[in-house]
């Protein structure tokens, strides 16, 4: 964003301009959701600060009674900021002379989203006695003292009722708790170009469809089932993961799916869904063989694999292959503390699918924040690394990301993770590049879920799919 404002500028948009912008979009996002009360704007040092005195302006001109509580004495601030302070005219106190009887709503402007200290002493006490108070709070930006690269709390962060900020997301609008903190988000133009974007080349992303919508496969007319690819499961001992997985793969377009899986289990298998082809793959000379076939060209393993010595040789076949390959729980938890090891035998588009427990064991020494660890991971590996959860994170090794966030609380449940897995591999069976297969991937399974009432099970969620394509296909945009 501060290269954003310094092309802006640069290419002729004065920084007062913006300011006043940005000011203007927190006063008309507050009219329309609440009626005129006494509004307390808490005002930080810098250009956070200054959106708050436009605000304060803006709002008191429209009628609401309005008083600026500053951190910091308005003489003292410097630049855009100094200017829009003598702007208004307005009563100015200290924090430690606030009136919270007489509050009915406060504008958190103190810090925005570049913070990098813990929010502390009489910013701190006024955001918490505004918290404490029950007061509606809107920040500017983002809640003081949530990191707008990460979502972290530096210290202490206020439950915001709702979130203005500015030409485009930050990370921590969308990565928790910064997402859950933020209340309703409301990004606001401001007249920043887009085609700042040109120089800036941002690579994270806020994943949904427009991102990967134009690789998504569509069958055509003269389309055969070998087109739309032929993934191939390792299904293991329990036997309802890769029957999930599989189902998963079908549902998002796959032409076939086999499962190659132990003695003993084929009948299981097999009465599951007739659509599937079984094959029995008693040891690794039988492997050798099903992998033989070259129409077989996307491989999932890992789901209900278990655990034992024999699992690392498995996936080292599936790797060797060079075909696109996901791995999943078992197949990622195997190599505990071995990443390089893995990361010798890719030697193809692969991606890895695990949570958070499955993160840590593989990577024991990456630290940080979700984006930053999934994107050290991903670069590691040489391979799509998706870091599972409610903020899911989509990492490629250039560096590029996406950050997910329509997952309901529903999807924790057992199983969803072995459908996500399928829906990976039949995109890449249809020859969808690695990382846009996970990130549509990714979207679809949390869209999916979200159709679902409470009470969602893993077998819901391929069944939601079909729905889901069909709206995509006829009208991409609305309606998501």
């Amino acid at each position: 964003m501060y290269a954003a404002d310094r092309a802006a500028m640069a290419g002729g948009v004065p920084g007062l301009d913006l300011m006043e912008a940005a000011g203007r979009a927190v006063a008309e996002a507050i009219r329309r959701r609440w009626s005129p009360r006494p509004v307390l704007v808490l005002a930080g040092p810098g250009n956070n600060g200054g959106d708050g005195y436009v605000a304060a302006r803006l709002l008191s001109q429209a009628g609401w009674p309005v008083t600026i509580a500053a951190l910091t004495p308005p003489e003292t601030l410097k630049d855009d900021a100094a200017a829009m302070a003598a702007r208004w005219t307005g009563p100015v106190i200290g924090l430690g002379d606030i009136g919270w009887d007489e509050v009915g709503l406060v504008i958190d402007a103190l810090f925005g989203a570049g913070l990098s200290k813990p929010v502390e002493g009489a910013a701190r006490e006024a955001l918490q006695a505004a918290e404490t108070r029950g007061l509606p709070i809107v920040a500017i930006d983002v809640p003081s003292g949530v990191s707008g690269d990460s979502g972290a709390v530096l210290g202490y962060a206020p439950q915001a009722a709702l979130t203005v900020s500015f030409f485009r997301a930050k990370p921590g609008h969308l990565l928790l708790p910064g997402r859950d903190l933020c209340g309703s988000v409301e990004i606001a133009p401001i007249g920043i170009p887009d085609n700042v974007l040109d120089e800036i080349k941002p690579s994270c992303w806020h994943n949904g469809p427009a991102l990967w919508l134009d690789s998504l496969p569509v069958p055509r007319g003269e389309t055969h089932k070998y087109h739309r690819g032929h993934g191939l499961i390792l299904g293991g001992p329990m036997t309802g993961a890769g029957r999930l997985a599989a189902q998963a793969a079908r549902r998002i377009g796959a032409g076939l799916v086999s499962l190659a899986v132990p003695p003993g289990t084929a009948a299981i298998y097999a009465a599951d869904h007739p659509g599937a082809i079984v094959l029995e793959c008693p040891d690794s000379e039988a492997l050798a063989d099903i992998l033989r076939d070259p129409r077989r060209n996307a491989l999932l393993t890992g789901p209900g694999a278990g655990t034992g010595p024999e699992l690392r040789d498995t996936v080292a076949a599936v790797l060797a292959t060079g075909r696109p390959t996901v791995l999943d729980a078992d197949a990622i938890s195997t190599f505990a503390g071995d990443a390089e090891a893995l990361a010798g035998l890719i030697q193809g588009p692969c991606v890895l699918t695990p949570h958070e427990g499955e993160f840590a064991r593989l990577f024991p020494d990456i630290e940080g924040d979700r984006l930053a660890r999934a994107r050290e991971a991903a670069r590691r590996l040489g391979a799509v690394l998706v870091l599972k959860g409610s903020d899911t994170v989509i990492a490629a090794p250039d560096g590029k990301a996406a950050i997910n966030d329509n997952a309901p609380a529903d999807l924790a449940t057992a199983g969803s993770g072995d459908v996500l897995a399928g829906l990976v591999l039949g995109l890449l069976a249809q020859r969808m590049p690695a990382f846009e297969a996970a990130c549509a991937a990714v979207w679809l399974h949390g869209a999916a879920a979200g159709t679902a009432s409470a009470g969602l099970i893993a077998e819901d969620i391929p069944d939601r799919l079909p729905g889901l394509l069909q709206r995509l296909r006829r009208n991409p945009v609305a309606g998501f």
